[in-house]
C-alpha cells in the first residue's frame, strides 16, 4: 500500500511513463494542460499527500477537500498544493480546462525554501479564485512555460524557476483582497488549525512514513509551544472535542484503513501508529469499535 503518491507514481497513474530526468541533480519541473473530461467514469484524483509541489490553474466549478474544510472554486481558480496537506476535487466532470506545472523542493535547491511563502503554508490561502482579466494574465504565464521548456536554451530551467515565482507572487499580491472581505480568524481557531496541521502531517502511513510520533495532547502542545490547557480550551471551543478525542480519532481511522488496506500484521500496524504493545492498540481499538482489529480485518 502506497498512501503518498510520487512523483514517479503521478507520471505511472496519469501517463503510463517516467521522464528520464526526473532524477536528475537539477530536480524536476514539468507543465501540463488540463483537459476537460468527456465520458461517465472519469478516474478520481486520490485523496492523499503528494511528494512533490503542484500549481494548478483550474476551470470549471468544483469543490476542493482537505482535511478540515472544503474549498469552492466558482469559476476559475489558481490553486497551490504541497507535499503535506492531502487533498482532493470533488468532481473531475466539471473541470473545464486549465493548466498545472508540478516540481519537486529539489528544483529550487538554492533558490530559497518555498514553505516559507503563505500559499505554501498550513494557515494560508490555497486556492484563488480569479476574474477574467486575472485569468488572463495567469495563463499568459503557463505558455510562457510551454514555450520555454520546449526551448534549447541552456539556463530554460531558470527562467522556469522564475515563471513558477510570478505565479506565486501573483497570488501572494492579491490575497489581502481576499482577505479582507472576512471575520478575523481568532487565536483559537489559529490553534485549532496548526494542531490539525501537525496530525495531519502524520497520516497516511505508509513505507516512508512509517510511524506517529505526536500522540499525546502534551506533544502537540510543546510542539504549538503553548500549554495544554490551551490547546485543549482551543479545541473545545472550535470542535468541542478534547484533544485527546481528536487524536484518537484519527488513529482510530488510520487503523482502520491499515487493517483494510495493508498486509501489515496487527503487531506492525500497532507499532506504526504508536503503541508501544499490541494489546493497548487491542484495547484501543475494542474500546471505539467493540471489535478486535483482527475481527474487523476478517469481516
Amino acid at each position: 500500500m502506497d498512501q503518498v503518491e510520487k512523483i514517479e507514481d503521478f507520471y505511472k497513474r496519469k501517463y503510463g511513463w517516467i521522464p528520464e530526468n526526473i532524477k536528475k541533480e537539477i530536480g524536476h519541473f514539468n507543465v501540463f494542460r488540463v483537459e476537460p473530461h468527456y465520458g461517465k467514469d472519469p478516474r478520481p484524483i486520490p485523496y492523499k499527500r503528494r511528494d512533490f509541489y503542484k500549481v494548478t490553474l483550474v476551470r470549471g466549478n468544483n469543490k476542493i477537500y482537505y482535511a478540515d474544510r472544503v474549498v469552492e472554486v466558482k469559476r476559475q481558480a489558481l490553486v497551490f498544493t504541497n507535499p503535506f496537506i492531502p487533498y482532493a476535487f470533488e468532481d473531475l466532470q466539471k473541470i473545464e480546462g486549465g493548466y498545472y506545472c508540478i516540481f519537486n523542493q529539489s528544483f529550487f535547491h538554492q533558490f530559497g525554501n518555498l514553505d516559507q511563502y503563505d500559499v505554501f503554508q498550513p494557515e494560508g490561502i490555497h486556492v484563488f479564485d480569479l476574474s477574467d482579466d486575472q485569468l488572463e494574465q495567469v495563463e499568459s504565464v503557463y505558455l510562457k512555460m510551454f514555450d520555454e521548456i520546449e526551448s534549447d536554451y541552456k539556463f530554460k530551467y531558470d527562467v522556469l524557476r522564475n515563471h513558477v515565482f510570478e505565479l506565486l507572487h501573483f497570488a501572494m499580491k492579491i490575497q489581502p483582497s481576499l482577505i479582507s472581505g472576512k471575520k478575523q480568524v481568532n487565536a483559537s481557531r489559529r490553534i485549532s488549525t496548526l494542531f490539525m496541521e501537525l496530525l495531519e502531517r502524520q497520516f497516511p502511513i505508509d513505507e516512508d512514513h512509517r510511524n506517529v510520533k505526536l500522540r499525546s495532547a502534551s506533544d502537540f502542545a510543546d510542539q504549538l509551544a503553548i500549554h495544554v490547557n490551551h490547546l485543549n480550551r482551543a479545541l473545545k471551543e472550535t470542535a468541542n472535542k478534547t484533544t485527546t478525542q481528536v487524536i484518537a480519532e484519527r488513529i482510530l481511522q488510520e487503523s482502520k484503513v491499515l487493517l483494510k488496506q495493508s498486509e501489515w500484521t496487527v503487531s506492525e500496524i500497532a507499532y506504526a501508529l504508536g503503541f508501544v504493545e499490541v494489546t493497548h492498540f487491542n484495547n484501543f481499538f475494542k474500546k471505539y469499535t467493540e471489535q478486535s482489529p483482527t475481527r474487523f480485518r476478517n469481516a
